[in-house]
């Protein structure tokens, strides 16, 4: 049956317009929570599932219809384009992504091949127009990709890390170099959101996950650039556009430099002040701690409550968690958070 929704709330709210409530989606909305997902995931890895636009589509719209969010995110990875790049993605249980051919001098960036992400990536764009067939009445569809320097963190790093030596080390003695991958990643960047935005995504978020193990010095001078010329770059995809980071709290006034309609929120900075910092000119996403959702009920209604008092109704706010959501949260619980904003902000 054809899922209808409406899709005023989210679109409206990136645009700082009123709304009849709150909207309300959650980062990694779809993945191993669900039951259904992990169906899908018992037959195919998670790039079979990235890969096939069909397979893509519909693990984006099982928590449309078992949550009833106001967004549906497309389902992809932000390390696609390193795969892309040729520098070799797998994803190794219990451990998360590998990159087999990690970037560590100069002369990788430079070896580096000139590839088009509307190519390369093209069944992400595929699946897009696939969930906007599913949902021709809302809601609607975010597209989204890594922002450089996370995406540089991973490809450096050769997977995650918990000190990012590696990566500020690079920045630090090869300068000029590390500019050169930044420029590639934002063209890359660019010309694959371009192809999510030509499927029919109405809106697209940067994640810049990593960013926040840089102090402000470092994100000003090799950051900062960069994800103000990328965003410089989408604002002539004619959607809004979204800025995400985790642990970014001294960053903030940065970031809203860096550009973007939207600005998200980690858990860490009370709304209302990460809201003053960005300003209320900007659209702001968040910012309800992961971990919360598996506390009691009234202790998740509690933090609820207290950002949806901190956003003061101003004209503006998503409602979202601070980062993605943990596996094994009770679904039960996610439902009814979408249900608790809705009631206690309808007008």
């Amino acid at each position: 049956p054809r899922i209808v929704a409406v899709i005023a709330p989210f679109l409206a709210a990136l645009r700082r317009e009123p709304t009849t409530r709150t909207p309300v989606w959650f980062m990694r909305q779809a993945g191993r929570y669900m039951a259904e997902y992990r169906a899908l995931r018992e037959k195919h890895t998670l790039l079979e599932i990235c890969a096939r636009p069909e397979l893509a589509a519909e693990v984006t719209l099982q928590p449309v219809r078992a949550l009833g969010v106001d967004a549906a995110i497309i389902f992809a990875d932000i390390l696609l384009p390193l795969d892309a790049l040729g520098l070799g993605l797998s994803f190794v249980e219990g451990e998360g992504p590998a990159i087999s051919r990690p970037i560590r001098t100069p002369a990788d960036v430079d070896a580096l091949p000139e590839v088009d992400p509307r190519q390369a990536l093209a069944h992400v764009g595929r699946a897009i127009a696939l969930v906007r067939e599913a949902l021709p009445d809302g809601p609607p569809v975010i597209g989204f990709a890594g922002a450089p320097f996370t995406v540089a963190s991973y490809a450096i790093e050769g997977g995650p890390s918990k000190n990012f030596l590696l990566v500020k080390r690079f920045a630090y003695e090869h300068p000029d170099a590390w500019h050169r991958l930044m420029e590639r990643l934002v063209t890359f960047t660019e010309g694959y959101l371009a192809s999510q935005v030509a499927g029919g995504a109405q809106a697209v978020q940067i994640f810049d996950s990593w960013v926040g193990v840089l102090d402000a010095a470092d994100y000003a001078r090799y950051v900062l650039p960069h994800q103000r010329a990328l965003f410089e770059r989408l604002g002539r995809l004619g959607v809004p556009t979204i800025h995400f980071g985790v642990g970014t709290g001294h960053l903030l006034t940065a970031q809203r430099e860096a550009g973007g309609d939207a600005l998200g929120l980690d858990w860490r900075v009370p709304l209302d002040e990460g809201w003053a910092l960005v300003g209320h000119d900007r659209a702001i996403q968040g910012n309800l701690d992961p971990a919360v959702l598996f506390a009691p009920w009234p202790e998740v209604e509690r933090r609820v409550d207290d950002i949806l008092r901190r956003a003061a109704g101003r004209p503006g706010h998503i409602f979202n968690l601070g980062h993605g959501i943990l596996p094994g949260t009770p679904v039960d619980v996610v439902r009814r958070v979408v249900e608790h904003v809705r009631a206690r902000t309808a007008t």
